[in-house]
């Protein structure tokens, strides 16, 4: 058993919503095929990811270091114990070799995204769901059925006002949802509390509407924020700093007593554990929202949940960042918290098999081998072309 080509395109999103920090017209995103000699159904075996998004396509660190560094490797030596189906932790240790310590953002998404694309082969190997698998190693062995889903949504973009905002919250409810996430800090602070207490009137409740900065708030301002919106009680507010300002964020709590969501920008365990250190987060409320496909994978991701049990913090205090597949199934593997989705948003990469549908907040793990993208017809289209 042996990897025969790792293959990588960068794919253009082409949306132009924004939040209160960037647009995405130029964004992209890296899609990745794994590509094995095992045979199933008379094709080769392939493993499939993509980096996300919010990150940019990052091609040329996969194509110069780490695609060469596996193909390089023994076969015999990326095999698990039993040698009948690849292991993803040695992979990622083969990936790291020659790597200095720090500047994460550098090669974590690159390695990620490689990493999540071996666990969709090692599951369709074993013919299993990839959330099945991982809940078999890395947890209990209890096999969910369903994980809670939440949506994202409320972009700023032209034309758009409290009206048009209105009707996009009732719409995501006739779809299935239950709780809603919208932008704050595109507008005055006035303007964005009359988004909020639209959304609450139509949600019904301010527990079902969470708020999201994207970190777009100098000292100031957050903390303005803090003051405006902590009467709301609102299920959480997202990134209300800078990702790494952990004295700031630390002062927002101060003032702010309702949970706080944050952690889709940092990419390492060191850093997510400076964040529950150093933060002033509340294992009690507040909620880490790990992006894994860009923070090196499920394999480093499970050694930073071992981290964040060390500090008492629960499973089901995290909500992965990214709306999509591979986020459903970590989400069902691990036992965490919920899954965020961003339907009709970024294009192919949005969203789950094309007859998923969200009941009462609750959404129903695939139960397709491996990640499942081939029950998304068109992002397989673009997944599928790598292999052919």
């Amino acid at each position: 058993m042996r990897i025969t080509a790792i293959r990588e395109v960068a794919v253009p999103i082409n949306s132009t919503i924004s939040n209160a920090v960037f647009d995405f017209s130029e964004m992209t995103t890296s899609v990745v095929a794994v590509i094995t000699d095992v045979i199933r159904d008379g094709k080769p075996v392939a493993g499939f990811a993509f980096n996300s998004t919010g990150r940019y396509a990052c091609g040329a660190q996969m194509r110069d270091r780490f695609i060469p560094r596996i193909l390089k490797a023994k076969p015999e030596s990326l095999l698990n114990e039993a040698g009948d189906n690849l292991d993803p932790a040695k992979i990622l240790a083969a990936m790291l070799q020659r790597e200095k310590p720090g500047g994460h953002t550098e090669r974590s998404v690159a390695i990620g995204t490689i990493e999540v694309a071996c666990w969709d082969a090692v599951a369709k190997i074993a013919g299993k769901p990839l959330h099945a698998v991982l809940a078999e190693k890395f947890g209990d062995g209890n096999v969910l059925d369903k994980v809670q889903c939440y949506v994202g949504g409320g972009w700023y973009s032209p034309g758009k006002g409290i009206p048009e905002l209105e009707d996009e919250i009732r719409k995501r409810l006739d779809e299935g949802y239950t709780t809603m996430k919208i932008k704050v800090g595109g507008m005055t602070i006035p303007d964005d509390v009359k988004r909020v207490e639209a959304g609450i009137k139509i949600v019904g409740s301010s527990d079902r509407l969470a708020v999201d900065a994207n970190a777009g708030f100098n000292r100031a301002r957050s903390l303005q924020y803090a003051q405006a919106l902590k009467g709301f009680k609102l299920r959480w507010f997202e990134e209300p700093t800078d990702p790494l300002d952990y004295a700031l964020l630390a002062d927002f709590a101060s003032i702010y007593d309702s949970p706080i969501g944050t952690g889709e920008n940092l990419f390492s365990t060191g850093d997510i554990e400076n964040l529950v250190r150093f933060g002033g987060m509340r294992e009690d409320r507040d909620i880490i929202q790990i992006d894994v496909p860009q923070s090196y994978g499920i394999t480093q991701f499970s050694r930073t949940l071992d981290m964040l049990k060390r500090h008492k913090w629960q499973r089901t205090s995290i909500f992965p960042h990214g709306g999509n597949q591979m986020t459903l199934h970590i989400v069902g593997g691990f036992g965490l918290g919920g899954c965020e989705a961003y339907p009709d948003v970024f294009g192919v990469f949005a969203g789950f098999a094309d007859e998923a549908k969200v009941e009462n907040g609750w959404l129903k793990l695939p139960q397709r081998p491996g990640i499942g993208f081939e029950a998304q017809n068109a992002l397989y289209a673009v997944m599928k072309g790598l292999v052919l």
